[in-house]
C-alpha cells in the first residue's frame, strides 16, 4: 500500500507545489479571510457571463465523445486586469456539459499544465476508474479518458480537480465547471428552459495588485498556511467567474441552478427586497414536490435548483441576491416584460423515500495535531491513507451513516446518493430535502443519512468538501462489493 507520505515523496520535485503562478497571501484576515491587494470593482457593474456549452467531437452508436484541454490562460476577471487561470479549455468556469440519462459520455481530458491533475464528476454515478480518485493522476502533457454511463436521473452536477493534497489551490486557480444531466421525467415538466434556465457557480477569490490570484500556500510545499487551516475565504464573490455580477431579466419565472464551488465559504442566500426561493431540486435531482424558502444556506459542494418569479416585481426593479452570512452575491435587474409563466408543478419527480438500512456506521470528522505540529483534519481519528478501507458496503444496499463533527464540515460521498433523516437529534431541516451527495454538518452536530450504494463496485471515497480540510487529510476510502 502506498502511504500518503510516500505518495507525496514520489511526486516531490516532479510536480512542484501545484501553486505555480500564485502570489502567496500574507497576513491572515478575520477568520481566514484573504484580502485582495487591488482596488475592487463596484458590485453589480459586470455582466453575468454564461459558461459556454461543450459540444461532442462526435456521436457514434449513441455514445457522445468529448475532448477537453486543461491549460493556462490569461483572462479578465476584474475589469482592467488580467488573471492567469488554469481552466478546462482555458476558461473559468470550464464549459458546461449537457448530458442525457442513458446516453454514455466518453471524455478525454488532456493535461497541458505543468502539474498532475485528477478530474472528479461531483455527484456522478461513475465507474471507479473514472471517478477522479486523488492518486489517479493525469501527468503533465498526458491524457486520460473518463467514461460516464449517465445512468442517473436529471440533476445539476459539477466537475473539478481532485488531486491529492492540492485540490484546494488547483480548484482556486479555476479547474471547475458545470455538468447538467437531463431525463424524460424532467422534460415532461413545464419548467423554465433555454435563457430562463441559468446556472450560477458561486466561488470566492482574492487578488494581488496586478490581478493575479492570491492563495496562502504553505512555504513547506504542503497544505495551506496555518492561519488558514479552517479554510480559505476570498474577499471577492464571483458568479460564473465574474465579480458581483448583474443580469438583466424578463419579468417571468427563471430556474436558477445554484452550485457552491467555493473552497470553504458557506452562503445564506436571500432575495432583497424579499421574495420566494422555490426549491425544485437538490444535489442529485428533482424533489418530489416544491419547497418554498425565504433563504437557503448552501455549503461547499451543495447544489440547489430554485425557481424565482421576476413577474412579482415591477419592471425596473433591482433584485439583489444577498448573502446573510457576509455581503452580496449578485443582482438581477427586471429589465422588460416577459412571457407568462406556467404554474409551478405541484409534483416534480417520483421519489423513493428510504426508511430501512442493513447496517449503521459512525464517522467522526475532527481536527488533530500531527507530530510535526501541523494541524490535520481526520475521520475517526485517522489521517487519509490511499487504499485504507474504512467501510465495505454491498452493492444495492442502504446503510445508515451517522456523521459527527467539531466544525463546519460539508461531507461528500462519491458514488452514493443519500437522504438526510435526522439532524441534531431532531428531524432534517427543510434544506436537507431530496437526494443528496453532500450534507452540511454544523459544529458539534450529529447528522444521520440513509445512503444507497448503486451503480458500480469498487473503491470510492468520502471527504469534507471544505477543500483545505480535504487537502489536510480529511478523506477516507470505502469499497463497494
Amino acid at each position: 500500500m502506498t502511504t500518503r507520505r510516500g505518495f507525496l515523496g514520489l511526486l516531490a520535485g516532479a510536480a512542484g507545489l501545484g501553486t505555480a503562478g500564485f502570489v502567496v497571501g500574507g497576513q491572515a484576515g478575520n477568520n481566514g479571510l484573504l484580502r485582495s491587494r487591488r482596488p475592487l470593482p463596484e458590485p453589480f457593474t459586470v455582466p453575468l457571463p454564461i459558461p459556454q456549452v461543450k459540444r461532442p467531437t462526435r456521436v457514434d452508436g449513441g455514445v457522445e465523445y468529448y475532448t477537453v484541454v486543461q491549460r493556462a490562460a490569461d483572462v479578465e476577471i476584474l475589469p482592467g486586469a488580467r488573471t492567469k487561470i488554469w481552466g478546462y479549455d482555458g476558461t473559468f468556469p470550464g464549459p458546461t456539459f449537457h448530458l442525457r440519462q442513458g446516453r454514455k459520455a466518453v471524455v478525454e481530458v488532456r493535461n497541458e499544465l505543468d502539474v498532475p491533475t485528477s478530474t472528479h464528476l461531483h455527484g456522478g454515478v461513475t465507474p471507479p476508474e473514472s471517478d477522479g480518485y486523488p492518486t489517479d493522476l493525469v501527468k503533465p502533457f498526458a491524457a486520460k479518458t473518463y467514461t460516464y454511463p449517465v445512468s442517473q436521473r436529471a440533476a445539476t452536477l459539477w466537475y473539478h480537480d481532485h488531486r491529492m493534497d492540492y485540490t484546494a489551490p488547483q480548484v482556486w486557480r479555476g479547474l471547475a465547471g458545470l455538468c447538467l444531466v437531463g431525463d424524460a421525467e424532467e422534460d415532461a415538466l413545464d419548467l423554465p428552459r433555454d435563457k430562463y434556465d441559468v446556472p450560477l457557480l458561486l466561488t470566492d477569490r482574492a487578488f494581488d495588485e496586478d490581478g493575479a490570484f492570491l492563495y496562502p500556500a504553505s512555504h513547506s510545499g504542503m497544505g495551506v498556511e496555518k492561519d488558514y487551516a479552517n479554510g480559505v475565504l476570498g474577499d471577492v464573490v464571483l458568479v460564473n467567474g465574474a465579480p458581483w455580477p448583474v443580469l438583466d431579466v424578463d419579468a417571468t419565472r427563471y430556474r436558477l441552478r445554484i452550485v457552491n464551488g467555493s473552497n470553504a465559504r458557506r452562503y445564506e442566500l436571500a432575495l432583497d427586497p424579499g421574495g420566494d426561493l422555490v426549491q425544485i431540486g437538490s444535489d442529485a435531482g428533482l424533489l418530489g414536490a416544491p419547497q418554498v424558502h425565504q433563504s437557503l444556506v448552501v455549503a461547499p459542494g451543495e447544489r440547489f435548483d430554485v425557481l424565482v418569479d421576476f413577474a412579482a416585481y415591477p419592471v425596473g426593479t433591482e433584485v439583489a441576491v444577498a448573502d446573510r452570512l457576509g455581503g452580496q452575491v449578485m443582482r438581477f435587474k427586471v429589465a422588460r416584460p416577459g412571457p407568462a409563466s406556467a404554474p409551478v408543478p405541484e409534483r416534480l419527480a417520483a421519489f423513493d423515500k428510504l426508511d430501512t438500512s442493513v447496517v449503521t456506521r459512525s464517522f467522526d470528522f475532527r481536527t488533530t495535531m500531527e507530530h510535526h505540529g501541523a494541524r490535520m483534519w481526520t475521520i475517526n481519528g485517522q489521517m487519509y491513507a490511499p487504499g485504507e478501507i474504512i467501510a465495505t458496503p454491498r452493492l444495492g444496499t442502504v446503510e445508515r451513516w451517522r456523521l459527527t463533527s467539531d466544525f463546519h464540515h460539508p461531507v461528500h460521498l462519491h458514488l452514493a446518493h443519500f437522504q438526510v433523516i435526522s439532524r441534531g437529534g431532531g428531524g432534517p431541516l427543510p434544506r436537507d430535502a431530496g437526494w443528496k451527495d453532500t450534507v452540511d454538518i454544523r459544529p458539534y452536530e450529529t447528522v444521520e443519512v440513509l445512503a444507497r450504494f448503486d451503480g458500480h463496485r469498487g473503491r470510492y471515497m468520502m471527504h469534507c468538501h471544505n477543500l483545505e480540510h480535504e487537502d489536510m487529510a480529511m478523506m477516507a476510502d470505502f469499497f463497494v462489493g
